[in-house]
């Protein structure tokens, strides 16, 4: 409770826009579960909190160090312009400010570069400006981006039918209390019984992406809100936290932004993207392997969806919004199969 009560007043002293390190008029706070975002003018200052969920450990000063700086190298992948750096909070008696000087160093922030919502992919589908040209740009810069991406004997093994049947098989187990809620009962057990399936009759494929190179250091968290239609364009919040979220075949990773466009009712933009994906990657014949990542990345969604209904201080208004998301991505999940 202690340390809870320092964060916040920590947090409330940081947004005097005289404590951050750039001029601003202003400064916003946005509370995310895991971070605290500071949003002045024109940069983004991002705050972990010492929690630790399990798949995800802040716990620590160090451990959010380091996670900082993980995710300013990995995110700088495909968006260097935007991520700028770690720097500091510093405290001096009851006084905190972000950046390089005197003070105890008491946290660390992520700088950003803010960018306007008016060019996230999410934004321009919504309102109908995205073009087959952006559609383009991104499938170019992704097929790149996996090609390049880093592979190794460890990352190989998250390739394996086995290890990758432990996410599968976490997902089943932990959403087998809301059958009969958000996810129908039939539905439960048909995309169990698929997906089990699936392992057990293309092994040998799972281990043909490995022997050619498929299974990468991917982004692990790649949907339309986290695509930057700027120029170049750029994709933020990769997963930092958890190699296993991000070390996957780089079809799971495509396959997360093809579901996302599906699910929004983008299936024609989703048919472009794909051939112009495959046209630039070389991919073939893995249509099958596609849908399974499509139907395990809607199952994800519909997943965390339904762990929001777990908090309690939700209105009921939105937790009946929250259901009807997750029941929608758990229907599309069974659409594929």
């Amino acid at each position: 409770m202690k340390k809870e009560k320092r964060v916040v007043s920590m947090i409330e002293k940081l947004l005097d826009p005289a404590s951050l390190p750039d001029p601003t008029t202003t400064v916003t706070l946005v509370q995310t579960h895991i971070s605290s975002v500071l949003v002045a003018d024109r940069f983004v200052y991002k705050i972990k909190k010492p929690v630790n969920f399990g798949f995800l450990d802040f716990s620590t000063l160090e451990k959010r160090r380091y996670y900082c700086q993980q995710e300013v190298r990995l995110n700088q992948r495909l968006s260097r312009e935007i991520y700028l750096g770690v720097l500091p909070v510093l405290q001096e008696g009851d006084r905190f400010r972000i950046g390089e000087g005197r003070g105890a160093t008491v946290e660390y922030a992520v700088k950003m570069k803010r960018i306007s919502e008016q060019v996230l992919m999410k934004t321009m589908f919504r309102e109908g400006r995205l073009k087959n040209e952006h559609l383009d740009a991104i499938a170019l810069l992704l097929a790149r981006f996996h090609a390049d991406a880093e592979r190794s004997p460890e990352i190989d093994s998250f390739g394996e039918p086995e290890k990758f049947k432990i996410n599968t098989d976490e997902n089943f187990q932990q959403t087998e209390r809301y059958t009969g809620k958000t996810v129908k009962q039939q539905d439960y057990l048909a995309l169990r019984a698929w997906t089990d399936g699936f392992f057990l009759k293309n092994e040998a494929l799972f281990r043909e992406r490995i022997q050619k190179g498929k299974v990468r250091d991917c982004h692990g968290d790649l949907h339309m809100e986290h695509i930057c239609l700027t120029d170049p364009v750029s994709v933020i919040d990769c997963i930092e936290f958890n190699e296993r979220f991000r070390y996957s075949d780089t079809l799971s990773d495509i396959a997360f932004l093809l579901m996302d466009l599906e699910y929004h009712g983008g299936r024609d933009q989703a048919a472009r993207l794909w051939e112009a994906y495959q046209a630039e990657s070389g991919e073939r014949n893995v249509e099958e392997l596609l849908v399974f990542y499509k139907v395990y990345r809607a199952y994800v969604r519909g997943k965390v969806n339904s762990f929001q209904l777990d908090d309690e201080r939700l209105p009921v208004v939105e937790k009946e919004r929250i259901a009807r998301q997750a029941a929608a991505y758990f229907d599309l999940a069974r659409s594929y199969i």
